[in-house]
């Protein structure tokens, strides 16, 4: 059974830092595109980087980019997202998520980032 767990979130100042997990079980990771995603009070879910599994190529929204960085570790089955420079605006409920679930709208519980002062 294919199965996503975030954690990691937490409350943090502006400009400070934070580093969510995503633990996937079910499923050999190398093999997939696994995705970050938030979604804040009264927005919808959007897109926030992913990691292809074949040659870990990366991509990034444009809100984010040089700011958060996506890595994996196969052996241990983890996916990544550091958060550097956060902002208000960053302050959602993070997902990691296949494509799959993503097209079944099948998600885990999340993790919640909250950034303020």
């Amino acid at each position: 059974q294919v199965q996503l767990v975030e954690s990691g979130g937490g409350l943090v100042q502006p400009g400070g830092s934070l580093r969510l997990s995503c633990a996937a079980s079910g499923f050999t990771l190398d093999t997939y595109i696994i995705g970050w995603f938030r979604q804040a009070p009264g927005k919808e879910r959007e897109g926030v980087s992913c990691i292809k599994g074949s040659d870990d190529s990366t991509y990034y929204a444009d809100s984010v980019k040089g700011r958060f960085a996506i890595s994996r570790d196969n052996a241990k089955k983890l996916v990544y997202l550091r958060m550097n420079s956060l902002k208000p605006d960053d302050t959602a409920r993070y997902y990691c998520n296949t494509q799959t679930g993503v097209a079944l709208n099948n998600w885990g519980q999340g993790t919640q980032v909250t950034v303020s002062s």
